[in-house]
Protein backbone atom coordinates (compact mmCIF):
# COMPACT_ATOMS: atom_id res chain seq x y z
CA UNK A 1 0.00 0.00 0.00
CA UNK A 2 2.84 2.38 0.87
CA UNK A 3 4.57 1.52 -2.41
CA UNK A 4 1.45 2.55 -4.32
CA UNK A 5 1.28 5.85 -2.41
CA UNK A 6 4.94 6.58 -3.17
CA UNK A 7 4.44 5.82 -6.85
CA UNK A 8 1.41 8.12 -6.96
CA UNK A 9 3.36 10.92 -5.26
CA UNK A 10 6.26 10.43 -7.63
CA UNK A 11 3.93 10.54 -10.61
CA UNK A 12 2.36 13.77 -9.36
CA UNK A 13 5.81 15.25 -8.77
CA UNK A 14 7.02 14.32 -12.25
CA UNK A 15 3.84 15.73 -13.80
CA UNK A 16 4.29 19.01 -11.95
CA UNK A 17 7.95 19.28 -12.97
CA UNK A 18 7.08 18.52 -16.59
CA UNK A 19 4.31 21.13 -16.68
CA UNK A 20 6.62 23.72 -15.11
CA UNK A 21 9.34 23.04 -17.68
CA UNK A 22 6.86 23.30 -20.57
CA UNK A 23 5.44 26.60 -19.28
CA UNK A 24 8.92 28.04 -18.72
CA UNK A 25 10.06 27.07 -22.22
CA UNK A 26 6.91 28.50 -23.81
CA UNK A 27 7.17 31.77 -21.90
CA UNK A 28 10.92 32.06 -22.63
CA UNK A 29 10.27 31.76 -26.36
CA UNK A 30 7.50 34.36 -26.19
CA UNK A 31 9.74 36.66 -24.12
CA UNK A 32 12.51 36.49 -26.74
CA UNK A 33 10.06 37.21 -29.57
CA UNK A 34 8.53 40.11 -27.64
CA UNK A 35 11.96 41.58 -26.89
CA UNK A 36 12.88 41.47 -30.58
CA UNK A 37 9.61 43.22 -31.46
CA UNK A 38 10.13 45.99 -28.90
CA UNK A 39 13.76 46.55 -29.88
CA UNK A 40 12.58 46.98 -33.47
CA UNK A 41 10.27 49.85 -32.47
CA UNK A 42 12.12 51.48 -29.54
CA UNK A 43 13.98 54.76 -29.90
CA UNK A 44 17.64 53.81 -29.59
CA UNK A 45 18.72 57.23 -28.30
CA UNK A 46 16.90 56.61 -25.00
CA UNK A 47 19.06 53.57 -24.24
CA UNK A 48 22.43 54.81 -25.54
CA UNK A 49 23.01 58.03 -23.60
CA UNK A 50 25.66 59.68 -21.47
CA UNK A 51 23.34 59.58 -18.44
CA UNK A 52 23.88 56.04 -17.14
CA UNK A 53 21.03 56.40 -14.63
CA UNK A 54 18.43 57.21 -17.32
CA UNK A 55 19.71 54.39 -19.50
CA UNK A 56 19.41 51.90 -16.63
CA UNK A 57 15.89 53.04 -15.80
CA UNK A 58 14.81 52.77 -19.43
CA UNK A 59 16.27 49.27 -19.74
CA UNK A 60 14.43 48.06 -16.64
CA UNK A 61 11.18 49.56 -17.91
CA UNK A 62 11.78 47.89 -21.29
CA UNK A 63 12.19 44.50 -19.57
CA UNK A 64 8.87 45.01 -17.76
CA UNK A 65 7.20 45.94 -21.07
CA UNK A 66 8.67 42.83 -22.67
CA UNK A 67 7.20 40.70 -19.90
CA UNK A 68 3.79 42.33 -20.38
CA UNK A 69 3.86 41.87 -24.16
CA UNK A 70 4.80 38.20 -23.80
CA UNK A 71 1.83 37.71 -21.44
CA UNK A 72 -0.40 39.39 -24.04
CA UNK A 73 0.83 37.05 -26.79
CA UNK A 74 0.28 34.05 -24.51
CA UNK A 75 -3.28 35.26 -23.79
CA UNK A 76 -3.94 35.37 -27.54
CA UNK A 77 -2.71 31.79 -27.91
CA UNK A 78 -4.75 30.41 -24.98
CA UNK A 79 -7.84 29.37 -26.92
CA UNK A 80 -6.03 28.15 -30.07
CA UNK A 81 -3.66 26.00 -27.98
CA UNK A 82 -6.56 24.58 -25.94
CA UNK A 83 -8.70 23.76 -28.99
CA UNK A 84 -5.81 22.22 -30.94
CA UNK A 85 -4.70 20.21 -27.90
CA UNK A 86 -8.16 18.69 -27.60
CA UNK A 87 -8.18 17.73 -31.29
CA UNK A 88 -4.68 16.21 -31.06
CA UNK A 89 -5.74 14.06 -28.11
CA UNK A 90 -8.85 12.97 -30.02
CA UNK A 91 -6.74 12.01 -33.03
CA UNK A 92 -4.02 10.20 -31.03
CA UNK A 93 -5.76 8.94 -27.86
CA UNK A 94 -3.23 6.21 -27.05
CA UNK A 95 -0.04 7.91 -28.22
CA UNK A 96 2.78 7.73 -25.67
CA UNK A 97 4.32 10.97 -26.99
CA UNK A 98 1.12 12.94 -26.31
CA UNK A 99 0.73 12.01 -22.64
CA UNK A 100 2.24 15.32 -21.55
CA UNK A 101 -0.65 17.18 -23.22
CA UNK A 102 -3.44 16.98 -20.63
CA UNK A 103 -6.06 19.05 -18.90
CA UNK A 104 -3.83 19.88 -15.94
CA UNK A 105 -1.27 21.56 -18.20
CA UNK A 106 -3.90 23.60 -20.06
CA UNK A 107 -5.67 24.58 -16.84
CA UNK A 108 -2.39 25.66 -15.26
CA UNK A 109 -1.53 27.73 -18.32
CA UNK A 110 -4.85 29.58 -18.08
CA UNK A 111 -4.28 30.30 -14.38
CA UNK A 112 -0.76 31.59 -15.04
CA UNK A 113 -1.96 33.92 -17.79
CA UNK A 114 -4.71 35.23 -15.50
CA UNK A 115 -2.21 35.80 -12.67
CA UNK A 116 0.41 37.49 -14.85
CA UNK A 117 -2.23 39.65 -16.55
CA UNK A 118 -3.36 40.93 -13.15
CA UNK A 119 0.23 41.46 -12.09
CA UNK A 120 1.12 43.38 -15.25
CA UNK A 121 -1.97 45.60 -15.38
CA UNK A 122 -2.19 46.42 -11.67
CA UNK A 123 1.49 46.60 -10.66
CA UNK A 124 4.16 46.26 -13.35
CA UNK A 125 2.97 48.72 -15.97
CA UNK A 126 2.04 51.50 -13.50
CA UNK A 127 5.39 50.96 -11.80
CA UNK A 128 7.21 51.15 -15.15
CA UNK A 129 5.52 54.46 -15.96
CA UNK A 130 6.16 55.98 -12.53
CA UNK A 131 9.72 54.67 -12.62
CA UNK A 132 10.52 56.41 -15.91
CA UNK A 133 8.89 59.67 -14.82
CA UNK A 134 10.33 59.80 -11.28
CA UNK A 135 13.41 61.75 -10.23
CA UNK A 136 13.60 60.87 -6.55
CA UNK A 137 12.17 62.74 -3.56
CA UNK A 138 13.44 66.22 -2.83
CA UNK A 139 16.45 66.15 -0.53
CA UNK A 140 17.20 62.47 -1.08
CA UNK A 141 20.34 61.09 -2.66
CA UNK A 142 20.02 60.81 -6.41
CA UNK A 143 20.25 57.43 -8.07
CA UNK A 144 18.23 54.51 -9.34
CA UNK A 145 17.08 53.47 -5.85
CA UNK A 146 15.71 56.96 -5.18
CA UNK A 147 13.57 56.57 -8.29
CA UNK A 148 12.49 53.12 -7.12
CA UNK A 149 11.33 54.52 -3.75
CA UNK A 150 9.33 57.29 -5.38
CA UNK A 151 7.76 54.90 -7.91
CA UNK A 152 6.80 52.43 -5.15
CA UNK A 153 5.18 55.19 -3.06
CA UNK A 154 3.20 56.46 -6.04
CA UNK A 155 2.17 52.90 -6.88
CA UNK A 156 0.92 52.30 -3.32
CA UNK A 157 -1.11 55.52 -3.40
CA UNK A 158 -2.60 54.53 -6.76
CA UNK A 159 -3.40 51.04 -5.44
CA UNK A 160 -5.20 52.51 -2.40
CA UNK A 161 -7.19 54.83 -4.66
CA UNK A 162 -8.19 52.04 -7.07
CA UNK A 163 -9.07 49.59 -4.28
CA UNK A 164 -11.17 52.26 -2.62
CA UNK A 165 -13.09 52.82 -5.85
CA UNK A 166 -13.57 49.05 -6.25
CA UNK A 167 -14.77 48.76 -2.64
CA UNK A 168 -17.34 51.52 -3.15
CA UNK A 169 -18.48 50.06 -6.49
CA UNK A 170 -18.90 46.57 -5.06
CA UNK A 171 -20.80 47.93 -2.07
CA UNK A 172 -23.19 49.88 -4.30
CA UNK A 173 -23.76 47.11 -6.84
CA UNK A 174 -24.07 44.18 -4.44
CA UNK A 175 -26.54 45.29 -1.79
CA UNK A 176 -24.01 47.29 0.22
CA UNK A 177 -21.92 44.24 1.06
CA UNK A 178 -18.49 45.51 2.14
CA UNK A 179 -15.85 42.93 2.93
CA UNK A 180 -12.98 43.69 5.28
CA UNK A 181 -10.48 40.85 5.56
CA UNK A 182 -7.17 40.70 3.68
CA UNK A 183 -8.15 37.28 2.33
CA UNK A 184 -11.16 38.88 0.67
CA UNK A 185 -8.81 41.36 -0.97
CA UNK A 186 -7.14 38.51 -2.87
CA UNK A 187 -10.21 36.33 -3.37
CA UNK A 188 -12.82 38.98 -4.10
CA UNK A 189 -11.59 42.51 -4.79
CA UNK A 190 -8.71 41.77 -7.17
CA UNK A 191 -10.81 39.35 -9.30
CA UNK A 192 -13.63 41.91 -9.19
CA UNK A 193 -11.22 44.61 -10.39
CA UNK A 194 -9.94 42.39 -13.18
CA UNK A 195 -13.53 41.52 -14.10
CA UNK A 196 -14.17 45.23 -14.62
CA UNK A 197 -10.98 45.58 -16.68
CA UNK A 198 -12.00 42.56 -18.74
CA UNK A 199 -15.46 44.05 -19.31
CA UNK A 200 -13.77 47.24 -20.53
CA UNK A 201 -11.58 45.15 -22.84
CA UNK A 202 -14.58 43.27 -24.22
CA UNK A 203 -16.40 46.56 -24.88
CA UNK A 204 -13.26 47.90 -26.56
CA UNK A 205 -13.19 44.80 -28.74
CA UNK A 206 -16.84 45.39 -29.60
CA UNK A 207 -15.96 48.83 -30.96
CA UNK A 208 -12.63 48.02 -32.60
CA UNK A 209 -13.31 44.62 -34.18
CA UNK A 210 -16.15 45.59 -36.59
CA UNK A 211 -14.16 48.63 -37.69
CA UNK A 212 -11.05 46.49 -38.02
CA UNK A 213 -12.91 43.87 -40.09
CA UNK A 214 -13.81 46.58 -42.60
CA UNK A 215 -10.29 48.04 -42.53
CA UNK A 216 -8.72 44.64 -43.23
CA UNK A 217 -9.84 44.89 -46.86
CA UNK A 218 -8.03 48.18 -47.47
CA UNK A 219 -4.94 47.15 -45.47
CA UNK A 220 -4.65 43.87 -47.36
CA UNK A 221 -5.29 45.64 -50.66
CA UNK A 222 -2.41 48.03 -50.00
CA UNK A 223 -0.02 45.09 -49.55
CA UNK A 224 -1.05 43.27 -52.73
CA UNK A 225 -0.92 44.08 -56.42
CA UNK A 226 -4.38 44.94 -57.69
CA UNK A 227 -5.56 43.65 -61.08
CA UNK A 228 -5.57 45.97 -64.07
CA UNK A 229 -9.14 46.99 -64.82
CA UNK A 230 -9.38 49.10 -67.99
CA UNK A 231 -6.10 50.83 -67.07
CA UNK A 232 -2.95 51.38 -69.10
CA UNK A 233 -0.18 50.96 -66.53
CA UNK A 234 2.58 51.86 -68.99
CA UNK A 235 0.97 55.19 -69.82
CA UNK A 236 0.33 56.01 -66.15
CA UNK A 237 3.90 55.02 -65.23
CA UNK A 238 5.37 57.25 -67.96
CA UNK A 239 3.37 60.24 -66.74
CA UNK A 240 4.34 59.58 -63.13
CA UNK A 241 8.04 59.22 -64.04
CA UNK A 242 7.93 62.50 -65.99
CA UNK A 243 6.28 64.24 -63.04
CA UNK A 244 8.88 62.84 -60.64
CA UNK A 245 11.77 64.03 -62.84
CA UNK A 246 10.24 67.48 -63.09
CA UNK A 247 9.90 67.78 -59.32
CA UNK A 248 13.43 66.45 -58.85
CA UNK A 249 14.86 69.15 -61.16
CA UNK A 250 12.97 71.84 -59.27
CA UNK A 251 14.28 70.61 -55.93
CA UNK A 252 17.90 70.37 -57.14
CA UNK A 253 18.04 73.72 -58.90
CA UNK A 254 20.03 76.61 -57.36
CA UNK A 255 17.38 79.19 -57.98
CA UNK A 256 16.99 81.91 -55.36
CA UNK A 257 13.41 82.60 -56.24
CA UNK A 258 11.21 83.42 -53.25
CA UNK A 259 8.49 81.19 -54.64
CA UNK A 260 10.83 78.19 -54.66
CA UNK A 261 11.98 78.86 -51.10
CA UNK A 262 8.45 79.20 -49.76
CA UNK A 263 7.18 76.07 -51.49
CA UNK A 264 10.21 73.84 -50.95
CA UNK A 265 8.57 71.80 -48.17
CA UNK A 266 5.37 71.36 -50.17
CA UNK A 267 7.38 70.19 -53.20
CA UNK A 268 9.30 67.70 -51.05
CA UNK A 269 6.05 66.16 -49.81
CA UNK A 270 4.67 66.06 -53.34
CA UNK A 271 7.88 64.47 -54.57
CA UNK A 272 7.66 61.72 -51.96
CA UNK A 273 4.04 61.07 -52.89
CA UNK A 274 4.81 60.85 -56.60
CA UNK A 275 7.84 58.64 -55.93
CA UNK A 276 5.73 56.22 -53.86
CA UNK A 277 3.16 56.12 -56.63
CA UNK A 278 5.88 55.40 -59.19
CA UNK A 279 7.28 52.53 -57.11
CA UNK A 280 3.79 51.03 -56.72
CA UNK A 281 3.22 51.25 -60.47
CA UNK A 282 6.56 49.55 -61.16
CA UNK A 283 5.61 46.74 -58.82
CA UNK A 284 2.31 46.33 -60.68
CA UNK A 285 4.12 46.21 -64.01
CA UNK A 286 6.66 43.63 -62.80
CA UNK A 287 4.06 41.43 -61.10
CA UNK A 288 3.25 38.12 -62.77
CA UNK A 289 -0.22 37.58 -64.26
CA UNK A 290 -1.04 35.06 -61.52
CA UNK A 291 -0.06 37.48 -58.78
CA UNK A 292 -1.79 40.39 -60.45
CA UNK A 293 -5.04 38.73 -61.51
CA UNK A 294 -5.46 35.95 -58.95
CA UNK A 295 -3.75 36.96 -55.68
CA UNK A 296 -5.79 40.08 -54.93
CA UNK A 297 -9.24 38.57 -55.72
CA UNK A 298 -8.45 35.44 -53.70
CA UNK A 299 -7.31 37.48 -50.71
CA UNK A 300 -10.46 39.61 -50.84
CA UNK A 301 -12.65 36.51 -51.11
CA UNK A 302 -10.93 34.89 -48.13
CA UNK A 303 -11.41 38.01 -45.99
CA UNK A 304 -15.04 38.25 -47.08
CA UNK A 305 -15.64 34.57 -46.29
CA UNK A 306 -14.06 34.85 -42.83
CA UNK A 307 -16.07 37.96 -41.99
CA UNK A 308 -19.35 36.47 -43.20
CA UNK A 309 -18.60 33.28 -41.26
CA UNK A 310 -18.08 35.30 -38.06
CA UNK A 311 -21.41 37.07 -38.53
CA UNK A 312 -23.25 33.80 -39.23
CA UNK A 313 -21.77 32.13 -36.14
CA UNK A 314 -22.80 35.09 -33.99
CA UNK A 315 -26.35 34.97 -35.43
CA UNK A 316 -26.51 31.23 -34.69
CA UNK A 317 -25.32 31.95 -31.14
CA UNK A 318 -28.12 34.49 -30.73
CA UNK A 319 -30.68 31.83 -31.65
CA UNK A 320 -29.12 29.42 -29.16
CA UNK A 321 -29.28 32.07 -26.42
CA UNK A 322 -32.99 32.49 -27.08
CA UNK A 323 -33.70 28.76 -27.04
CA UNK A 324 -31.21 27.33 -24.53
CA UNK A 325 -29.86 28.91 -21.34
CA UNK A 326 -26.81 26.63 -21.35
CA UNK A 327 -25.46 28.62 -24.32
CA UNK A 328 -24.34 31.31 -21.86
CA UNK A 329 -20.56 31.34 -21.30
CA UNK A 330 -19.64 29.55 -18.12
CA UNK A 331 -16.51 28.47 -16.34
CA UNK A 332 -15.13 24.94 -16.52
CA UNK A 333 -13.20 23.75 -13.48
CA UNK A 334 -12.01 20.35 -14.72
CA UNK A 335 -11.29 20.33 -18.47
CA UNK A 336 -11.75 16.84 -19.89
CA UNK A 337 -9.60 17.08 -22.99
CA UNK A 338 -9.73 14.35 -25.58
CA UNK A 339 -13.32 13.32 -24.77
CA UNK A 340 -15.24 15.12 -27.53
CA UNK A 341 -14.63 17.79 -30.14
CA UNK A 342 -15.70 21.34 -29.36
CA UNK A 343 -17.06 21.73 -32.89
CA UNK A 344 -19.92 19.87 -34.50
CA UNK A 345 -17.80 19.57 -37.67
CA UNK A 346 -14.91 17.81 -35.94
CA UNK A 347 -11.28 18.69 -36.56
CA UNK A 348 -12.10 20.83 -39.59
CA UNK A 349 -14.51 22.93 -37.54
CA UNK A 350 -11.92 23.27 -34.75
CA UNK A 351 -9.33 24.48 -37.26
CA UNK A 352 -11.83 27.04 -38.57
CA UNK A 353 -12.46 28.22 -35.00
CA UNK A 354 -8.73 28.76 -34.46
CA UNK A 355 -8.45 30.73 -37.72
CA UNK A 356 -11.46 32.87 -36.81
CA UNK A 357 -10.13 33.63 -33.31
CA UNK A 358 -6.77 34.74 -34.67
CA UNK A 359 -8.50 36.70 -37.45
CA UNK A 360 -10.66 38.53 -34.92
CA UNK A 361 -7.59 39.41 -32.85
CA UNK A 362 -5.72 40.80 -35.87
CA UNK A 363 -8.83 42.74 -36.93
CA UNK A 364 -9.26 44.20 -33.45
CA UNK A 365 -5.64 45.40 -33.42
CA UNK A 366 -6.06 46.94 -36.89
CA UNK A 367 -9.29 48.62 -35.80
CA UNK A 368 -7.70 49.84 -32.57
CA UNK A 369 -4.80 51.57 -34.30
CA UNK A 370 -7.04 52.87 -37.12
CA UNK A 371 -9.52 54.58 -34.78
CA UNK A 372 -9.05 58.35 -34.38
CA UNK A 373 -8.65 58.06 -30.59
CA UNK A 374 -5.67 55.69 -30.71
CA UNK A 375 -3.95 56.60 -33.97
CA UNK A 376 -1.25 58.45 -32.02
CA UNK A 377 -0.24 55.20 -30.29
CA UNK A 378 0.74 53.51 -33.55
CA UNK A 379 4.40 52.48 -33.07
CA UNK A 380 7.03 53.51 -35.61
CA UNK A 381 10.21 51.58 -36.29
CA UNK A 382 13.18 52.94 -34.28
CA UNK A 383 11.13 56.01 -33.34
CA UNK A 384 8.81 55.00 -30.48
CA UNK A 385 9.54 56.46 -27.07
CA UNK A 386 9.22 54.49 -23.86
CA UNK A 387 5.93 56.08 -22.78
CA UNK A 388 4.31 55.02 -26.06
CA UNK A 389 5.72 51.50 -25.64
CA UNK A 390 4.16 51.25 -22.17
CA UNK A 391 0.80 52.50 -23.50
CA UNK A 392 0.92 50.01 -26.39
CA UNK A 393 1.75 47.09 -24.10
CA UNK A 394 -1.13 47.97 -21.75
CA UNK A 395 -3.58 48.33 -24.65
CA UNK A 396 -2.53 45.05 -26.26
CA UNK A 397 -2.72 43.23 -22.92
CA UNK A 398 -6.26 44.50 -22.32
CA UNK A 399 -7.35 43.41 -25.80
CA UNK A 400 -5.63 40.02 -25.69
CA UNK A 401 -6.73 39.09 -22.17
CA UNK A 402 -10.33 39.84 -23.16
CA UNK A 403 -10.06 37.72 -26.34
CA UNK A 404 -11.03 34.36 -24.71
CA UNK A 405 -14.09 35.97 -23.09
CA UNK A 406 -14.89 37.79 -26.33
CA UNK A 407 -14.71 34.61 -28.44
CA UNK A 408 -16.78 32.55 -26.00
CA UNK A 409 -19.40 35.28 -25.57
CA UNK A 410 -19.91 35.50 -29.34
CA UNK A 411 -20.10 31.72 -29.69
CA UNK A 412 -17.06 31.48 -31.97
CA UNK A 413 -15.98 28.47 -29.91
CA UNK A 414 -17.66 26.13 -27.42
CA UNK A 415 -14.52 25.74 -25.32
CA UNK A 416 -15.61 27.08 -21.94
CA UNK A 417 -13.46 29.46 -19.96
CA UNK A 418 -10.99 27.86 -17.56
CA UNK A 419 -9.83 28.93 -14.13
CA UNK A 420 -10.52 32.46 -12.97
CA UNK A 421 -11.53 33.56 -16.47
CA UNK A 422 -14.94 32.00 -15.82
CA UNK A 423 -15.54 33.90 -12.58
CA UNK A 424 -16.70 37.15 -14.17
CA UNK A 425 -20.08 38.12 -12.73
CA UNK A 426 -21.49 39.63 -15.93
CA UNK A 427 -20.98 36.46 -17.99
CA UNK A 428 -24.12 34.91 -16.51
CA UNK A 429 -26.31 37.89 -17.34
CA UNK A 430 -28.50 36.93 -20.31
CA UNK A 431 -29.34 40.51 -21.30
CA UNK A 432 -25.70 41.67 -21.42
CA UNK A 433 -24.59 38.66 -23.49
CA UNK A 434 -27.61 38.87 -25.83
CA UNK A 435 -27.26 42.61 -26.46
CA UNK A 436 -23.53 42.20 -26.97
CA UNK A 437 -24.08 39.59 -29.69
CA UNK A 438 -26.74 41.68 -31.39
CA UNK A 439 -24.57 44.80 -31.40
CA UNK A 440 -21.58 42.93 -32.81
CA UNK A 441 -23.64 41.35 -35.60
CA UNK A 442 -25.24 44.69 -36.47
CA UNK A 443 -22.04 46.74 -36.44
CA UNK A 444 -20.08 44.14 -38.40
CA UNK A 445 -22.82 43.75 -41.03
CA UNK A 446 -23.14 47.51 -41.48
CA UNK A 447 -19.36 47.98 -41.76
CA UNK A 448 -19.06 45.10 -44.23
CA UNK A 449 -21.85 46.36 -46.50
CA UNK A 450 -20.45 49.89 -46.49
CA UNK A 451 -16.90 48.70 -47.18
CA UNK A 452 -17.83 46.38 -50.05
CA UNK A 453 -20.12 48.87 -51.80
CA UNK A 454 -17.69 51.78 -51.48
CA UNK A 455 -14.75 49.63 -52.59
CA UNK A 456 -16.57 48.45 -55.73
CA UNK A 457 -17.68 51.96 -56.62
CA UNK A 458 -14.18 53.39 -55.99
CA UNK A 459 -12.59 50.81 -58.29
CA UNK A 460 -15.17 51.53 -61.00
CA UNK A 461 -14.53 55.26 -60.73
CA UNK A 462 -10.77 54.72 -61.03
CA UNK A 463 -11.15 52.24 -63.88
CA UNK A 464 -13.33 54.56 -65.96
CA UNK A 465 -11.10 57.58 -65.31
CA UNK A 466 -13.75 59.59 -63.44
CA UNK A 467 -11.32 60.30 -60.59
CA UNK A 468 -9.54 62.76 -62.89
CA UNK A 469 -12.52 65.08 -63.06
CA UNK A 470 -11.84 68.59 -61.73
CA UNK A 471 -14.61 68.36 -59.15
CA UNK A 472 -14.74 65.97 -56.23
CA UNK A 473 -16.72 62.92 -57.30
CA UNK A 474 -18.99 61.66 -54.58
CA UNK A 475 -21.20 58.66 -54.43
CA UNK A 476 -24.35 60.68 -55.05
CA UNK A 477 -22.98 62.56 -58.06
CA UNK A 478 -21.97 59.50 -60.11
CA UNK A 479 -25.02 57.50 -61.18
CA UNK A 480 -24.66 53.97 -62.40
CA UNK A 481 -25.71 55.00 -65.95
CA UNK A 482 -22.68 57.30 -66.18
CA UNK A 483 -20.34 54.51 -65.08
CA UNK A 484 -21.88 52.13 -67.62
CA UNK A 485 -21.74 54.65 -70.46
CA UNK A 486 -18.11 55.50 -69.71
CA UNK A 487 -17.18 51.82 -69.57
CA UNK A 488 -18.86 51.11 -72.92
CA UNK A 489 -17.10 54.03 -74.58
CA UNK A 490 -13.70 52.80 -73.34
CA UNK A 491 -14.36 49.29 -74.57
CA UNK A 492 -15.39 50.57 -77.99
Amino acid sequence: METDDVSVREQLFHNRVRETIICVLLFTCLYIVSYLILTHFKKTAEYVTDDIEDATVNKIALWLCTFTLSVAVCAVLLLPISILSNEVLLTFPQSYYMQWLNGSLIHGLWNLVFLFSNLSLVFLMPFAYFFTESEGFAGSKKGVMARVYEAVVLLLLLALLVLGIVWVASALLHDNIARKSLYDLWEYYLPYLYSGISLFGVLLLLLCTPFGLSRMFSVTGSLLVKPRLLEDVEDTLSCTTFEEDSLSRKLNCDSTSCWVKLNMEAMKKEYQTVRSKRIALEMRRKASPWQRNLGYPLAMLVLLALTVMCVLMVCFNVLELLLDETALPRGMEDPHLGMASFSMFGSLGAAVQVVLILYLMVSSVVGFYSSPLFTGLLPRAQDTNLTQIIANCVSLLILSSALPVFSRTLGITRFDLLGDFGRYNWLGNFYIVFLYNMMFAGLTSASLIKTVTWAVQRELIRAFGLHRLPLTVSRSTVPFRLLLASGLSKIQ
